[in-house]
């Protein structure tokens, strides 16, 4: 879904429903609300189709799905509960929420998952009809909450919605099941007219989506419209709620995810390169919608090869970059391991190569569809040898697109594999995307060897001369004439690349590679610190930035002065690091995993950093970090006491 704005989105308004006269409208600065049931009821796609409508209304956003890990836990219960968060304001945010506002659970595991993260006089929307004896002992209620007082902090809304859905679509000739399978449409109809959604987009896609059945998708309309139908007429629902646009930079905007973004920035690099992309993969939850969405770009010179494993994979993406192409391949914490081999098979080789690394829980096959920020040690240090890899991590769903093409940058100036970190939070939430103009786009084009380069007059081809500047090697497409060369994983000979088990070559070739991505050219450290007065940084990389950024946000409402700075580079680091580093009486650092970053620093700058962790398979809230930082500045030593 795409908007243009100028000030404000342009153009968004039309197709929003009016609210009934008689309804009082609430005017908000923004809401959270939370789709909830379970994973065949359709809450990611209503969250969906609603961040969609909210995207096109104009409103800054940012989601987060939730999905159960298990393929298909038994229905009804709280390891089978699918969720669907999103955030939408009036204002630039930063991330998907720290509570709901508005809690719509379409059963009791729905409402027992997740009724402890909706604040005190939270909205909650139940459907009664799957508040059945059977599904509440199911999950362990021992007295049915719609009559006890649990839910008393709550404004609760009770709504038949499986009973309406059907009554609505009575004259469809659908049957029950089937019927009852559009209850989603109908809460989302619900949600759009409490929230003066547009209507138009959605009846739009459900009738694209279902084209090929037309009755399922004349029976979603009607089930939406129904939901709206009831909040419009009945008197449970006294009040609506108004969001308005968010005021954006000038441009054209679009909802995007963050496998998406990568996905674009693949084909955007590949274009700026003029080279042929080649994605070797096997899919792997929460990488597989790279693959997903490549697949549908071959008209762009992508060609996409789901190999039988992981090996094969990274296998055939080295293979690609080998013959003068560019080399893909995407995978999550368990495909990094198997791929570490090839990883330093394109180190010695001296080859670019970039790996997508989608982070999930682990170990082991662990939690594969939550999200950690573990790999960072693996991805530094996870080959055998002196194996440096440059590692780059995006901040953002929409920060992915610029990532991927960074990551590509650098693995073509510099002939080198480069290991780009996102995470499952990344991944699968979606933001506004700015779209970018192309010819703001940076020029990646590379020039092959064409002629002998040897400096001895013997006229041949020497795979190991580098640029002075760079020290990437001579990249040579295999079969040009007189370039024959020999190339493999021994170590190689500095120059003509001859294998060499010389100890002084080793160490001058081992040598040659480290200072290579030490000498990478990478943005130094920007921080953001208002007042200029801050004693503590909070820095953090990857998906923590918007969490961090949020509390610093609310530290900073409280009188409480603090700096940030977020990572995007971790190998190398950003050359002013150091100075930055040194610049603050306490440095703390979030990071989902047990302080991986906070450890490299430590090594490197011999600073005393504050690691906070969490290993939750969910994000950080603002709220716990703001409490975090707080809790620091108040502790400080005031100035020139000792």
């Amino acid at each position: 879904m795409s908007t243009s704005a100028n000030g404000s989105a342009a153009g968004n308004t039309r197709g929003a429903l009016a609210a009934s006269r008689t309804t009082e409208v609430n005017k908000l600065d923004r809401v959270v609300i939370r789709f909830a049931g379970d994973s065949g009821d359709g809450m990611q796609l209503t969250g969906d189709r609603f961040t969609s409508e909210a995207a096109a209304f104009g409103n800054d956003l940012s989601t987060m799905p939730n999905f159960p890990a298990e393929i298909r836990a038994p229905q009804g219960t709280i390891p089978g509960v699918s969720s669907f968060q999103v955030h939408f304001a009036d204002y630039d945010i930063l991330t998907p929420g720290d509570r709901p506002d508005v809690l719509v659970a379409m059963n009791p595991a729905a409402l027992k998952a997740n009724v402890r993260d909706v604040p005190h006089g939270g909205t909650i929307i139940l459907n009664t009809d799957e508040f059945s004896k059977r599904n509440l002992v199911k999950v362990g209620y021992e007295t049915d909450p719609l009559d006890d007082d649990s839910l008393s902090p709550f404004q609760v809304h009770r709504v038949a919605m499986s009973t309406l859905t059907q009554g609505a679509l009575a004259d469809t000739g659908l049957g029950k099941k089937d019927a009852e399978r559009c209850k989603n449409m109908f809460a989302l109809g619900l949600l759009s007219w409490m929230y003066h959604r547009p209507t138009e987009g959605t009846e739009r896609f459900l009738r694209e989506k279902f084209a090929k059945k037309p009755d399922i998708a004349e029976a979603n309309i009607l089930a939406f419209r129904a939901g709206w139908n009831y909040g419009e007429t009945t008197e449970s629902f006294a009040t609506t709620f108004e969001v308005a646009p968010a005021k954006l930079n000038k441009g054209t905007y679009r909802q995007i995810t963050g496998n998406t973004a990568l996905a674009y920035g693949i084909v955007a690099a590949g274009q700026q390169s003029g080279l042929q992309i080649l994605l070797g993969t096997y899919p792997i939850t929460p990488a597989s919608d790279v693959l997903h969405e490549l697949s549908k770009h071959k008209n762009y010179g992508i060609i996409t090869f789901q190999a039988e494993d992981e090996i094969a994979g990274i296998g055939a993406a080295l293979g690609a970059s080998y013959g003068g192409a560019l080399g893909i391949t995407s995978t999550s914490g368990p495909g990094v391991a198997l791929k570490s081999e090839t990883i330093g098979l394109g180190v010695m080789t001296e080859l670019p190569l970039v790996i997508i690394d989608v982070q999930r829980g682990g170990p082991s096959t662990g939690l594969p569809t939550k999200t950690e920020q573990a790999d960072l040690l693996q991805a530094m240090f996870g080959r055998n040898g002196e194996s440096p890899v440059p590692i780059v991590a995006p901040l953002s769903p929409a920060d992915c697109f610029d990532a991927a093409i960074e990551a590509t940058r650098i693995a073509l100036k510099y002939r080198t594999p480069v290991l780009l970190l996102s995470d499952g939070a990344i991944a699968n939430g979606s933001e506004p995307w700015l779209v970018p103009n192309v010819e703001d786009l940076p020029d990646l084009r590379v020039e092959f060897a064409s002629e002998p380069n040897s400096d001895n007059g013997s006229g041949e081809f020497w795979p190991y001369v580098r640029d002075p500047e760079t020290l990437a090697r001579a990249w040579a497409i295999p079969g040009t004439p007189g370039l024959q060369h020999r190339i493999g994983g021994l170590e190689k000979a500095d120059g003509t690349g001859h294998i060499s088990y010389d100890p002084d070559n080793h160490d001058k070739m081992v040598r040659l590679r480290q200072a290579k991505v030490d000498g990478i050219d990478v943005p130094d450290l920007e921080v953001d610190d208002p007042s200029g007065e801050a004693r503590v940084l909070a820095l953090g990389w990857g998906s923590s930035y918007g969490p961090i950024g949020a509390a610093c946000r609310r530290v900073r409402k409280l009188g409480m002065p603090i700096a940030q700075a977020h990572l995007r580079h971790l190998n190398p680091l950003p050359h002013n690091l150091g100075e930055v580093l040194a610049r603050y009486d306490r440095v703390v650092v979030p990071e989902m995993n047990l302080g991986q970053l906070a450890l490299l620093l430590r090594a490197k700058y011999l600073v005393d950093v504050h690691s906070y962790t969490k290993v939750a398979g969910l994000p950080f809230k603002a709220e716990e970090l703001q409490n975090v930082f707080a809790d620091i500045i108040a502790n400080l030593v005031p100035e020139g006491v000792k």
